[in-house]
């Protein structure tokens, strides 16, 4: 092995073992605070993909450090072919270079081209080692080491800004070019991240793009309403435009009546812009205080599959937003939440929002009257994804330091079942607190009872 491949390998196995530590610090913090942001749970599966990145590499890097032109596998972009400039990765564990999965993404796919897996979320997160081993290699070598680029496409041209208001200007004439600007700007904003960009540089470019929704007459031209709908959807995933669609009020107002009425396709494109205008934390009041939650729960009750995705989406976005639960329970999440986890339909992710909102206590009160607890007991005892038993948990948890009421039900399912017993010694570090803490609730009660 040479010097430089010592070096390199000894600098690897050092920021490894500085992954793994901080990885430690993660996740004593979601196990031990119920509470965690969730900043915190994509930091630690960046550091996971991280470990299983190096882990998975068949080869040691120093196998490749003597050819000075070979660029070592784990660095290649299994898109591009080349040498990664900003290194991110996906919720599979999968790294690629930000500007090609980037368009990837972009272009309406939501896989990860390596797995096939549905992303969910389609979260970038920065790969801060692999960014650190890349530049370590490139100094080794005396090359300069990439600069990340914003965008993948071409840069923004005049004749792109004269397009763009050309074709904003036809949004204000007849109703046949109207429809016809509305399909070229859906059109360019799925395909170039550039032109998404372009929207921001004139302050009144969106809400001139729904000009013809706040002058009505949208209801018998579904399909002027969908195109518009979809372009305020593409240009919601454009960071420097989620302030602009969010903190203007004409625009939201249109948002959630689109989210009311219009095809389903219009109503589900609709629930995806909030879901991504909401992965902004300044963002997500504003759009709890527009009314969203009772079209978004109506949604969620009578849509179809990928309507009542993207509406569960959106609610578990906004939710983390500490005044934004109680909204959602007093617009009838809970009964919709409930009725759908016992049809079996979404069961992780209305689980999850369950969680969330087991913190109010009307919610807590509204799971009481619903007979929840035999469900979710039943769930702990027959599935497999601990996430899911986690939750379950987290919300008895909840409803037994809330409703004292409500021990007498537990009490005599756990006689009967041993179910938080089980899962005492058998779930999760967080499961197995939270279950340990019913018993103790439920057995004080029994011992002051005997006293007495």
């Amino acid at each position: 092995m040479t010097k430089s491949g010592a070096v390199l390998e000894s600098d690897k196995a050092a920021k490894v073992m500085e992954v793994k530590k901080k990885l430690w610090k993660l996740v004593k913090t979601i196990v031990d605070e119920d509470d965690y942001k969730i900043e915190t749970a994509d930091e630690a599966i960046a550091a996971l993909c991280t470990l299983k990145f190096f882990k998975d590499s068949k080869e040691s890097l120093s196998f490749k450090v003597d050819d000075a032109l070979a660029v070592p596998q784990q660095f290649t972009c299994p898109l591009s072919k080349n040498l990664m400039k900003d290194p991110v990765v996906l919720s599979t564990g999968q790294t690629y270079d930000r500007s090609f999965i980037q368009r990837w993404l972009d272009e309406g796919n939501r896989t990860c081209p390596q797995t096939q897996q549905v992303l969910s979320p389609t979260i970038l997160t920065p790969n801060q080692l692999v960014r650190e081993m890349i530049s370590q290699w490139c100094k080794d070598r005396r090359v300069e080491l990439p600069k990340p680029v914003e965008n993948f496409d071409r840069a923004v041209t005049d004749a792109d800004r004269k397009n763009l208001h050309s074709l904003l200007d036809k949004l204000s004439k007849s109703i046949s070019e109207q429809k016809e600007a509305a399909k070229e700007l859906r059109s360019l904003t799925k395909q170039m991240t550039s032109f998404r960009g372009l929207f921001g540089e004139y302050k009144d470019a969106i809400p001139q793009l729904l000009k013809p929704l706040s002058s009505g007459g949208v209801d018998t031209h579904h399909d002027l309403q969908e195109d518009l709908i979809t372009t305020v959807l593409n240009l919601s995933i454009h960071e420097s435009n989620k302030k602009l669609v969010a903190e203007n009020p004409v625009v939201m107002r249109l948002l959630i009546e689109s989210l009311k009425s219009g095809t389903i396709q219009t109503r589900s494109n609709a629930a995806a812009a909030l879901f991504t205008l909401a992965s902004l934390e300044s963002n997500k009041p504003i759009i709890g205080n527009s009314g969203a939650f009772k079209p978004l729960i109506d949604l969620l009750d009578e849509g179809p599959p990928f309507a009542m995705n993207d509406a569960a989406s959106a609610i578990f976005n906004l939710c983390f937003a500490h005044e934004n639960k109680a909204k959602a329970v007093n617009e009838g999440a809970v009964k919709v939440i409930l009725q759908k986890i016992k049809d079996h339909i979404l069961v992780d992710e209305l689980l999850a929002i369950l969680a969330m909102l087991s913190c109010n206590q009307k919610a807590v009160e509204e799971m009481g009257e619903l007979r929840v607890i035999p469900c979710l007991l039943s769930i702990i005892r027959e599935s497999t994804s601990e996430p899911n038993k986690e939750n379950c948990v987290a919300i008895l948890h909840a409803i037994c330091f809330n409703d004292r009421t409500k021990w007498k039900e537990i009490r005599a399912e756990e006689t009967a079942n041993g179910t938080l017993s089980k899962l005492a010694q058998s779930g999760t570090s967080r499961a197995k607190r939270k279950a340990n803490g019913i018993l103790e609730r439920l057995n004080k009660a029994v011992s002051m009872t005997h006293t007495a």
